[in-house]
This record gives structure tokens, C-alpha cells and sequence, in this order.
């Protein structure tokens, strides 16, 4: 469920040395499954642990993760790394937004994980977003862009030399082609 580096938990060890004994680290999600899920770890004394807790044990440690944030947890890992900057723990949980779904779920639940894990925190970075309208019978996603995509000069680029590539790749045989909602439309929405 969570990797956690050998850095890291080294780094736990040292950091729950100077806690009450029994102290444990908690691995959470906040408002997981949503567009603002907060992936955190804190300090977890021994009365804050609930009955309905995971529990994984470490080199020296364990990491309690409550039963709402587990599946969210998915493929989380831990890392501490070093660098001339300085010394951080970075936590990446791609499936903090969304929970990881099947291989075998229909196309449109599949091709909309990918968007919510993987493309959209890529244009967050920008301050846009993308989201899934509906997959054609012919097999073209049509996406709408959102945020700072909206009216931006370069969506064409990003939808044909990114967003597509990454999606036909992903779903070979089963997806055509990517197009945008607002294709032809005009109106008050973009800069035109």
C-alpha cells in the first residue's frame, strides 16, 4: 500500500526517538476521492489510535492509516530526500483524488482515473484542469478544459501532442482519438 524509503524510515526513527513511547506515525487523506484531497503525515500517540486503524510496521516504526484514507493510499510512497536545498519528506499518492480502478472497469471510469491522477495535477501546475464529458461510440474522448487551459493559446498543442498521446498510449484499441467540448464553439467562455 505505502512505500516508505529506507531514508524515510530512518528519518521517522529518529523523529519518534524524542516522542512518548509508543508513539506511531499516521498516514492520512484529507477530504480523499476529491479535487482537494491533502495527503499528510503527523505524530500518532498510542490514544489516538482507532480500532478500525491499518496498522504496517516498519524498521523501527509503524504507520497507522485510518480505514477512510486507506484506498486512497494506494501506491503512496515516502521519501526524504537530500539535496543543496536542504532536507524534506515528500509524500506522492497518486490516488489521493480518485481511488485506483480496475483494469477491467468500462472505459470511461478508466480514462477518467488517468485524467484525475496523472494529466490533471500535470496542468495544475499551469492552473488548468481538464475533465472527461463522455467517450463516443466511435471511441474519441471529448474533454472540456477548465482553469487557466480555458482560453489559453497553447490548449490545441497540449490536446493533440499531450493529453492525446498520453491517452491513446494508455488505451491502445479501445480509444480513437481526444477532442475538446468547445471545438467550433464560441461565446463569451475563451478568448477569441
Amino acid at each position: 500500500m505505502i512505500t516508505i524509503s529506507d531514508a524515510a524510515q530512518a528519518h521517522f526513527v529518529t523523529l519518534l526517538a524524542d516522542q512518548p513511547e509508543g508513539t506511531h506515525i499516521r498516514v492520512f487523506v484529507i477530504s480523499p476521492g476529491t479535487a482537494t484531497a491533502e495527503c499528510g503525515v503527523s505524530y500518532c500517540p498510542p490514544d489516538a489510535v482507532e480500532a478500525d486503524d491499518m496498522e504496517l510496521e516498519f524498521n523501527g516504526f509503524n504507520a497507522m492509516v485510518d480505514e477512510k484514507s486507506a484506498p486512497f493510499l494506494e501506491d503512496a510512497s515516502i521519501d526524504f530526500v537530500t539535496d543543496q536545498l536542504g532536507s524534506q519528506l515528500t509524500l506522492k499518492a497518486p490516488n489521493a483524488k480518485m481511488r485506483k480502478v480496475a483494469s477491467d472497469a468500462p472505459l470511461h471510469e478508466r480514462i477518467d482515473y488517468v485524467i484525475q491522477s496523472e494529466i490533471n495535477p500535470q496542468l495544475a501546475s499551469h492552473g488548468g484542469n481538464i475533465m472527461l464529458v463522455e467517450v463516443t461510440e466511435e471511441g474519441t474522448a471529448v474533454l472540456q478544459f477548465g482553469g487557466g487551459c480555458n482560453g489559453c493559446s497553447m490548449v490545441d498543442v497540449t490536446l493533440k501532442d499531450g493529453i492525446e498521446t498520453q491517452l491513446l498510449e494508455k488505451f491502445p484499441g479501445e480509444l480513437t482519438g481526444v477532442k475538446d467540448v468547445t471545438e467550433h464553439q464560441h461565446g463569451d467562455h475563451s478568448y477569441q
